[in-house]
């Protein structure tokens, strides 16, 4: 079977951008391969800065002829309609036969579609996949009316097998395909002519060209790592930008360099942020400092000077960024140790955060009052907490954070610190941003629990109360991530927080208006928690309809209890015994609920012993009583896995009694004692959680 060999090589493909390129190429490629008839073993796409390659392999020499069975008109149809349905299907009249079916004789045609070869099918593949490329952004150049990342200058095509390889006939807009390409632009230029894959991946290297974006990455890696080991150093790692570097260099060639002294007092984030931000730098960390001492910067070359042209280039523009760091970071230790950073809080009233919700200054007077209220209950003090809310915001007015936004919040602690605010205050204003993702840290100390909590409530109390909730796929304002974030905030320091009363806070210092409008937007936030729950839960493995089981529960806003008690039910689900006491207790459920329907009473309490006849309901009563005095005791301290253990334990005496016993005897008194008892069974389990809602 011949197989394939694709490069599509042009100007530079930006880095951000060729994963996705590569990707699209072999699946609009082989899907197109495929809907022709061109099966095949095995398919790899690679990019390098200058080309998309792809290689297929065992790859049909050409598609299958196909024969098909076409039902034509009735028979005795008007000429005319027979007669289309002859060009339709291509052929002659004395090739039709005719054949009886339940509603009548029609005539039948059988179609032969002969196979195409592979050369004819895959220049029609591709240059259909060349002409609707999806690149995020695209160009024309000349005169022509192809468009692409960037110029596109040749299509190299060939088909190969043991034998010989040729080269696909196809022609895009004066492109002509071929078996040539290129090697690295300044160490190996001039053209290169392939047979196929093997034949072009070895020429490349030895043009050095490393085609893999993998390997390229690992070559960095290594390089990086061993040039930093040698120096005493480590590299500080940073996957995407690896991966963005790997993207911009056929040859990488590692080279480090030093950072001036007169920068090595910045912070190190700040060091790390500015070389990633405007050089695509990795930072080297001295281990015994903590402080970001070298650089490391990959080159597209080997120089006959081992890179001391280059990295003296590099060190004189990274001196002049870092020279504009280093003025920042001077100028705002001015302001955080003179003014204690009060000229950037006066700043925030002129920022508006929201034009329903006012300015940024306004936020934080609402914060800083919400935080010193919810303080108590994760054992923060409130005047630090309150503290920490006013000055947490303050560094977004800084002149660091307007050239690096990312490093909100950590310079607000490096500038409280300055400015000789407590600790507690200064982390706060580092993590009340956090968590901000499933994979963020979320904050322990209790002063940035508080004023994280305060922050993130009274974003979604805000925004609900001006109706701009998230619709469908829409968030702009990330009120999904604030859920989430309060969750994680709840449930990784097991705060006993009642939702319910913080939203009600918040809603206070919002202003908001008492009334119906005010309870029904509160329990409309709630079920937006209890949604998001959902989502964090079911990636624990945790069922929804557990959750929903929980959430009919009393307590629900109590996220840290409603967790205990869904990872209890959960667990109780997993043995025999549980999942078999639920399918008795639903049983027992739909009997009760069918004769309270047809009785019109409700069969609720006044189950006696003394009208048991059989052993097995007598057993039932026994262990019922058993169960509530272990169950009542366990729910009031919140044991719910004894609890649900001993609702377990129900199963033999159930399943026994509805083995044996006939719930709806003739005696009238007996079945109403019968009804009454299976209610018990409801009522102690029914402690536990609204088993009703749980599936199967």
């Amino acid at each position: 079977m011949p197989d394939l060999l694709i490069e599509l090589f042009s100007e530079e493909i930006p880095a951000r951008m060729q994963t996705r390129a590569a990707e699209d190429l072999k699946a609009r490629m082989t899907d197109g391969l495929v809907d022709a008839g061109l099966t095949y073993a095995h398919a790899a796409a690679f990019t390098t800065p200058r080309r998309l390659t792809l290689a297929v392999e065992g790859m049909l020499a050409q598609s299958p002829t196909l024969k098909e069975e076409r039902r034509g008109p009735k028979v005795g149809a008007p000429e005319k309609a027979i007669e289309g349905f002859l060009r339709g299907a291509g052929v002659a009249r004395e090739d039709l036969v005719e054949r009886e079916e339940k509603k009548g004789s029609f005539y039948f045609a059988t179609v032969t579609t002969p196979g195409r070869p592979a050369d004819e099918i895959v220049a029609e593949v591709l240059e259909a996949t060349i002409r609707n490329f999806p690149w995020p952004k695209s160009m024309r150049w000349g005169t022509g009316s192809l468009r692409w990342v960037r110029p596109l200058h040749r299509i190299l095509c060939v088909i190969s097998d043991e034998a010989e390889h040729r080269v696909v006939p196809l022609d895009v807009d004066g492109i002509k395909a071929g078996d040539v390409t290129e090697g690295h632009r300044f160490m190996a230029p001039g053209e290169i002519k392939v047979t196929g894959f093997e034949d072009y991946a070895a020429k490349l290297k030895q043009a050095h060209v490393v085609l893999d974006p993998a390997e390229r990455a690992e070559i960095i890696r290594h390089d990086a790592e061993q040039r930093a080991f040698a120096s005493g150093m480590e590299m500080v790692g940073d996957k995407v930008l690896l991966a963005e570097v790997a993207g911009l260099v056929e040859c990488p060639v590692v080279l480090m360099g030093e950072i001036e002294d007169e920068f090595l007092g910045l912070p190190p984030e700040v060091l790390m942020t500015s070389m990633k931000e405007h050089q695509k730098f990795f930072s080297v960390r001295n281990p015994g400092t903590g402080r970001i001492e070298r650089f490391v910067t990959v080159a597209n070359r080997e120089t006959d000077d081992g890179g001391a042209t280059i990295l003296a280039g590099n060190r004189k523009v990274l001196a002049a960024r870092l020279s504009d760091a280093k003025f920042f970071w001077d100028n705002d230790l001015r302001v955080a140790v003179n003014a204690k950073m009060q000229p950037w809080i006066d700043q925030l009233a002129s920022v508006t955060f929201h034009n329903k919700l006012g300015s940024q200054a306004a936020r934080v007077d609402r914060i800083a009052a919400l935080a010193r209220e919810l303080a108590p209950q994760m054992g923060a003090d409130a005047d630090l907490a309150e503290q920490a809310a006013h000055v947490a915001k303050a560094d977004l007015s800084s002149e660091m954070v307007g050239e690096f936004p990312e490093l909100q919040g950590l310079m607000g602690r490096y500038y409280s610190e300055a400015a000789g605010f407590p600790a507690e205050v200064a982390q706060a204003c580092q993590e009340h941003y956090s968590p901000l993702g499933p994979a963020d840290a979320v904050p322990t100390a209790p002063v940035s629990v508080a004023v994280s909590l305060a922050d993130k409530l009274d974003t979604l109390t805000g925004f609900w109360a001006i109706d701009e909730k998230p619709t469908g796929s829409k968030d702009p304002f990330a009120l999904r991530r604030a859920a989430l974030g309060v969750i994680r905030l709840v449930l990784s320091n097991q705060l006993r927080l009642p939702l319910e009363s913080a939203m009600k806070a918040s809603a206070k210092v919002h202003s908001w208006p008492g009334g119906p409008e005010k309870d029904e937007a509160i329990t409309d936030l709630l079920a937006f928690f209890h949604d998001r729950l959902k989502v964090h839960l079911r990636d624990e493995g945790i069922r929804h309809d557990v959750i929903d089981a929980c959430l009919a529960m009393p307590g629900s806003d109590d996220l840290t209890l409603l967790m205990k008690r869904a990872r209890a039910l959960q667990a109780i689900r997993a043995t025999e015994d549980g999942e078999n006491l639920i399918q008795g207790f639903k049983r027992a459920n739909n009997i009760l609920s069918q004769a309270e329907e047809k009785d019109g009473v409700e069969y609720s309490f006044g189950a006696d012993p003394k009208f048991a006849e059989t052993e097995e309901e007598k057993t039932l009563f026994a262990a019922l009583d058993a169960a509530e005095t272990e169950i009542t005791p366990a729910m009031e301290n919140e044991d719910f896995a004894a609890a649900m253990a001993a609702m377990a334990r129900l199963r033999g005496p159930v399943d026994a009694f509805f083995d044996a016993v006939q719930v709806n005897s003739d005696n009238q008194i007996v079945r109403r004692n019968r009804l009454n008892l299976i209610s018990r069974i409801r009522q102690v389990c029914g402690q536990v959680a609204d088993l009703t809602r749980l599936e199967g």
